[in-house]
């Protein structure tokens, strides 16, 4: 995967002042120039300037005792954000609904710089990342409910899964990249009509693993 040259900006929700330090050290010390804008210990941090203007929030899930922020998560999702979950909570239930509620990736805090660092550029580039914890997750999820796809969406979507923007996949089948979208229109709509909608590339990526469409080491 291609990384970006220029700056990506964080937004950092964390209510630990250590953790939100160690990250910021973390992007620092990085190969790739990522930069936390703002830091604080509620989502508002993302919401308010220069929050509001990051490439990707990076989100710990447990803010207060409370029980997980999925509220707060949903409501970053639908106004557009990348965001990239990041907490203690390594329950595989716990990471399967941040990503159908649209997050971009869900890693845990024991996982360390390596994968943060990379699930980062990945959300600021709308590629999608699968960390280990999330591979684990994913690859116990049996489903019984999946949707039915055609020979040539199930061609379409793994191609776009390994391609970096629909205008290669385009080239790769000799399609127009208006067919491209038809095609991953239709694969949305058939989750969302089987109750597993996936709003994201990320929540796809996740779909495809689920029903044995694509193995997490392709990715």
């Amino acid at each position: 995967m291609t990384m970006p040259t220029e700056t990506v900006s964080v937004a950092l929700i964390d209510d630990h002042p250590a953790i939100l330090a160690g990250v910021e050290a973390w992007y620092a010390s990085s190969d790739q120039p990522i930069e936390v804008i703002a830091a604080g210990e509620t989502a508002a941090a993302a919401w308010t300037p220069p929050g509001d203007g990051a490439d990707v929030v990076v989100f710990d899930l447990q803010l207060s005792d409370a029980g997980p922020a999925f509220g707060e998560l949903r409501q970053l999702v639908d106004a557009g954000r990348q965001v990239v979950v990041y907490t203690m909570r390594d329950e595989e239930q716990t990471a399967l609904t941040c990503l159908d509620l649209g997050a971009a990736t869900y890693l845990t805090k024991t996982e360390g710089s390596r994968h943060l660092v990379a699930a980062t550029l990945a959300a600021a580039r709308q590629h999608p990342y699968t960390p280990p914890a999330l591979a684990g997750a994913l690859g116990t999820n049996a489903r019984s409910d999946r949707p039915r796809l055609s020979l040539r969406e199930e061609d379409v979507l793994i191609e776009w899964f390994q391609s970096e923007s629909k205008e290669l996949v385009a080239q790769r089948l000799n399609i127009k990249v208006r067919t491209v979208n038809t095609y991953l229109d239709r694969v949305r709509i058939k989750y969302a009509n089987a109750g597993r909608p996936a709003r994201t590339k990320a929540g796809l990526v996740a779909r495809a693993i689920q029903d044995g469409l694509v193995a997490v080491e392709d990715l």
